[in-house]
């Protein structure tokens, strides 16, 4: 079986947004039962030079529905750097973003395949613009976003991040 354009972007967003909305969550969890305020997680840089966790969660929905837009478009521009946007807003953002993926069609994206999609700063085909900048990007902010959150002491491990797996068959999943 050939891997299409659409399993290997929105498969993968989908799959991913998933475990971010499990990660928020259990961040959400922890900072109420630790009496950790919300806003102190919003703003936690890794490192003074790299923006905060609302920076990385507003790039996850931008790199994931906002580029498969631009793709059906065929110009991207990449989210706001909002400084407005709240805890509960940020778990919004990921799940417009689950949400509007799932309503895309696979063919709808494999037809897009070698379109082309401009962006500010280079002009790709859209298997182009997904597999070389979209998807590793989304992957950075999903990762930098988890991380501050261990940072912080949300427990989290590799499962959370992972999210749903396909297995084979629905046996081999291990609950």
């Amino acid at each position: 079986m050939a891997v299409t354009l659409y399993d290997a972007s929105v498969g993968r967003f989908l799959q991913t947004l998933g475990a971010v909305e499990g990660y928020l969550e259990k961040g959400l969890d922890h900072c109420q039962d630790n009496n950790i305020a919300l806003d102190e997680i919003v703003e936690t840089r890794l490192y003074p030079d790299m923006l905060p966790f609302r920076f990385q969660v507003i790039q996850v929905a931008s790199h994931s529905l906002s580029a498969i837009k631009g793709v059906q478009k065929g110009e991207y521009m990449p989210g706001p750097a909002a400084t407005d946007l709240d805890y509960q807003a940020l778990q919004d953002l990921v799940a417009e973003a689950r949400s509007g993926l799932k309503q895309i069609e696979a063919t709808t994206i494999n037809n897009l395949s070698d379109s082309e999609i401009k962006t500010p700063w280079w002009t790709f085909t859209a298997e182009g613009f997904l597999m070389s900048f979209s998807l590793p990007s989304f992957y950075f902010h999903v990762t930098t976003a988890y991380d501050i959150l261990r940072f912080k002491g949300v427990p989290v491990g590799k499962l959370d991040y992972l999210g749903e797996i396909n297995f084979l068959d629905k046996a081999s999943k291990k609950s």
